[in-house]
């Protein structure tokens, strides 16, 4: 088994050490029934999103590939303070 070392906000920390006294567990099997219990994450794919293809009018239809062209307003760069 890996070791993993985070820093975690007092309010959670104190929160774990609790479930652990109160289940007679160590800290490190509450972290890692929470991190096995979450619902996996799964990228979203291209059906969630087909409705919003096209839906936005008056773009250029060549934005995609000459973004540049179109955002030479300084979209990305770094301003002066």
């Amino acid at each position: 088994m890996k070791t993993l070392t985070v820093r975690l906000p007092d309010s959670l920390a104190a929160e774990i050490e609790a479930e652990s006294r109160e289940r007679k567990v160590s800290k490190s099997d509450v972290v890692r029934d929470r991190l096995t219990s979450a619902a996996p994450r799964r990228p979203a794919s291209l059906d969630d999103i087909a409705d919003l293809i096209g839906s936005v009018d008056s773009l250029p239809e060549d934005l995609s590939t000459n973004a540049n062209r179109y955002l030479r307003a300084g979209y990305g760069r770094k301003r002066p303070r």
